[in-house]
């Protein structure tokens, strides 16, 4: 937060996390089912391009809380709709250069799918279980992250619930 720090009350981290704002980068494909439940939960989000990361959130400008512009944190989700997804972004320099960009944030993958499925190679790609495994938790411990592997149908509970939590004990520090 800009480095500064203010202490905030258990009732002004509630007030403020009430206008927490999601937002999701403008490049990201396949996901009207986050979208839709962000919606369902009237949690309020903007579509706009993100360096790094599919999901984000915000503390908008709020005079009464003390926040004299919108409030940035480097808290991100990178979310890949199945394992196939994944298996075609590790072959890329692409995915690798996001992940040494995310290196000073607090950064996620989220995978919808399942671990049982990764492990016993319930994919189409000729990628060996192991050999995939060991790729994926070879990148975890390089660049300092954790994978969670969630359905898609509580993909969007888990994004806003990850933001909001992590954001909640940012703002108790």
């Amino acid at each position: 937060m800009n480095g500064l720090h203010f202490k905030y009350t258990d009732k002004e981290i509630k007030e403020i996390l009430k206008t927490l704002v999601i937002t999701t980068d403008s490049r990201e494909k396949q996901n009207q089912h986050v979208l839709d439940y962000l919606r369902k939960k009237d949690v309020p989000f903007v579509i706009r391009t993100i360096k790094t990361g599919d999901y984000s959130a915000y503390v908008p400008k709020n005079l009464e809380l003390g926040f004299v512009r919108d409030t940035y944190f480097d808290i991100v989700v990178e979310r890949k709709n199945s394992i196939d997804e994944f298996i075609g972004n590790i072959k890329e320099d692409r995915f690798e250069n996001e992940l040494i960009r995310s290196q000073n944030m607090n950064f996620i993958l989220v995978i919808e799918d399942t671990y049982e499925n990764l492990i016993n190679g319930v994919y189409r790609s000729e990628y060996k279980p192991p050999s995939l495994l060991g790729r994926l938790k070879t990148f975890e411990a390089r660049y300092d992250f954790n994978t969670v592997f969630v359905s898609n149908k509580l993909i969007g509970n888990f994004i806003y619930h990850h933001l909001y939590y992590q954001i909640r004990e940012l703002l108790k520090k």
